[in-house]
């Protein structure tokens, strides 16, 4: 059996602020689901179509109190359990500390289970939390019920300074989180060093990067336009055989998110305190 998955996350924001919004249903609705309903006590549910399974509220309340959320939650029928535990770091300052059980990457590299699709579900919400907190736009969802897979988002910094900071093995270390190898040109790779990657397809100066990630994968294409002194990305991922890979859809966007916030914060630091792994019993 797995240990339980583990992100942790810093919020530039009081801890109050931070607990009203996974509270609240309305907050809930923004940042995190479709359809939420909150009676605190006893239920605290979300579903809608930026849910997995999400047909249905499938979670069920086990404990809440000011600095901790924990539930159940139904998947591919396995009752899961989430814990949210918030700490203030400072008076202006939240650290958020998730864990998630029954999350394997295996089963999240086979795309055998629904539940594959946690740990990108909860950076990119993660991610998407933060930023409703912090009063910032925030990165489009995952629809689970479509197989189109594209989103568009605009960036605070010029096109060719984006451009230069997705091809750019040093900056995209620095966003994306993991240690990068990137050859910038048609036939190169854009790899993790340590999870493999995927073969450049196509590059267009300040405009376009094509990504072949081989087999059943697909490709996922970055185009970059100007948009009234900022960039527009457009981000889509197409060529993929079966169900669509909701889990690196969710990774990639959830790295945007970053990569927005790497461009328009200043002193920038990452969201995240360590690199999101799932952390396994030898």
């Amino acid at each position: 059996m797995t240990k339980p998955m583990l992100l942790r996350a810093r919020v530039d924001a009081p801890m109050a602020a931070v607990h009203q919004a996974l509270t609240d249903a309305g907050a809930l609705r923004s940042w995190l689901a479709e359809y939420a309903e909150v009676e605190l006590p006893e239920r605290w549910v979300f579903w809608g179509r930026y849910t997995p399974e999400g047909d249905a509220p499938h979670q069920r309340l086990l404990h809440v109190d000011v600095d901790t959320l924990r539930f159940g939650w139904l998947l591919d029928g396995v009752e899961t359990t989430t814990e949210i535990r918030l700490g203030a770091e400072n008076d202006h300052t939240t650290l958020i500390t998730l864990s998630q059980t029954h999350f394997d990457m295996r089963e999240a590299l086979a795309g055998t289970t629904i539940r594959g699709v946690l740990q990108t579900f909860w950076c990119l919400s993660l991610a998407n939390l933060i930023d409703h907190v912090e009063g910032r736009e925030l990165t489009p969802m995952c629809d689970f019920t479509s197989d189109t897979l594209r989103a568009e988002l605009t960036i605070g910094a010029e096109r060719s300074t984006v451009y230069e900071s997705m091809i750019d093995a040093e900056q995209v270390t620095q966003w994306f989180g993991v240690p990068m190898d990137i050859e910038p040109r048609v036939g190169g790779s854009w790899s993790m060093v340590e999870h493999g990657g995927a073969k450049i397809v196509d590059l267009v100066h300040d405009t376009r990067l094509s990504l072949d990630w081989g087999g059943d994968f697909g490709v996922q294409t970055w185009e970059l336009a100007d948009s009234g002194g900022r960039t527009k990305l457009t981000f889509v991922h197409s060529g993929f055989k079966g169900r669509p890979p909701y889990a690196g859809w969710m990774g990639t966007l959830a790295g945007f998110a970053e990569l927005r916030r790497f461009h328009e914060i200043s002193n920038w630091q990452p969201t995240w305190l360590s690199t999101p792994a799932t952390e396994r019993q030898s």
